[in-house]
Formats: C-alpha cells, structure tokens, sequence
C-alpha cells in the first residue's frame, strides 16, 4: 500500500513537470529608444548655426508610431515647426533658456511663428528635393534613422529682415525653438500633436541668408528575449 502510495505521488510529480514545461513560454521583452539631433546650417557658407539634441514627446510619439504600423491615416510627420518662445535675452546679452515641451498630449512650441511641410507625399509640399524625409536603414543594425531635412531658402518667410543684424531678439523670424508635428487630418492644425521639441540661441532667418535644418530621429529596438 505505501508503495502503491509512492507510485502515485511520482505519477502526480511527473504530470505536474509536464504541464510547467507546456505552459512555459518564451518571453519576447522589446521596447523602443528614440533620439534626436537637429543640425541648422548655411549650406552656402558651411557655418554651423546649431549642433544639438531634441527632446522627445515619448506620448504623442508612441501614438504615432502605432498609427503608422496600424496603417492609419494620421499621426506620421508632417510639419516642422519655427517659434521664437523658447528663450528670453537679457539687456546684457545673457540667454534664459525654457525647458523643452515634452509631456501632455496638447504640447505646442511656445510661440510658433512658422511652419514648412517636410512630408515629401504631401501635394503641399513644392520642393520634395530640399523639403524630405529619408528613412536609413543598414541591415546588422537595431536602429533606424529618419532624416528630416528643411531648407528655408533666401526669400522665405515673407516679411523677414534684409540682414541678419537684429537686436530684436522677439522677432517673428528669430527662432529660438523648433519641432516636428504629426498630421492629424488638417495642415499646420491645433489637433496637430507636438512629437519633438528643440531650444537653441536664437537664430534670425533673413533674406540675405539660407539655411537648412536636418533633423535625425534615430528608432532603437531594445530587447531582452528568456525562455
């Protein structure tokens, strides 16, 4: 009886094994690792006007990133947009900067004076060869880059300064902050959500200068993967 006993206790141990080994599941752990660097420069001249990382809007960004792998139609980057909000400059010259706008799915620039599409499928945008987006990718990587490039050429915007001399650091076309903002069904729209946001010294955009912003998000795919 008591052997009968251990043969039914070693039956129940070995049934128990096996259903730990069927109900044990690979577990696949990845997330995603965003960063940003925009570069502002005078593609004439060469000079580096700005060299430095962006902040991202992590919210409205995974909202986009599942609105472009669900196939809908918003959400994707459609604009860049220029302010001149993002700092304040003293009669000294000393520069206050204000921290990025990164949380709360309503985020704007602080005072955006301009915009550009870069989205090169949009029928908005007239210079698809200056105004893109490049989607980089080397195989062996975990990452993958957008490229964004803008170029704001010698005429535009409209009623900008003849020269870059200004003393009006809070002039319309003196950009202290940028960002890029998703397409959420209208151009340049207050439903259209902030995915980035950059403060940098201010930069005046006048007739007698053309400048050019790339802006590189780079996508990392982090993942743990244990059986």
């Amino acid at each position: 009886m008591h052997l009968n006993k251990y043969n039914t206790m070693q039956q129940e141990s070995k049934e128990l094994n096996e259903q730990k080994i069927d109900t044990k599941k690979p577990q696949d752990n990845s997330g995603i690792f965003m960063q940003g660097h925009i570069k502002i420069w005078d593609p004439t001249t060469g000079e580096v006007i700005v060299d430095k990382r962006n902040a991202i809007h992590y919210e409205n960004m995974s909202t986009a990133l599942a609105n472009s792998l669900a196939n809908k139609s918003t959400g994707f980057v459609h604009e860049m947009a220029f302010g001149n909000g993002g700092t304040t400059v003293d009669p000294t010259g000393i520069i206050t900067y204000l921290t990025p706008n990164s949380t709360g799915t309503n985020a704007t620039l602080y005072n955006q004076t301009y915009y550009k599409v870069i989205d090169d499928n949009s029928a908005t945008n007239k210079d698809t060869t200056r105004n893109k987006m490049e989607v980089r990718h080397t195989a062996g990587n975990k990452y993958t880059d957008i490229v964004v490039t803008c170029t704001l050429d010698y005429g535009e915007p409209a009623g900008q300064a003849a020269f870059d001399n200004t003393t009006d650091f809070n002039g319309n076309y003196v950009f202290d902050e940028l960002g890029l903002k998703s397409w959420e069904g209208t151009e340049n729209g207050s439903a259209n959500k902030l995915l980035t946001h950059v403060i940098f010294h201010p930069v005046q955009k006048s007739l007698n200068r053309l400048i050019q912003i790339d802006y590189t998000l780079r996508i990392q795919s982090l993942t743990t993967f244990t059986e």
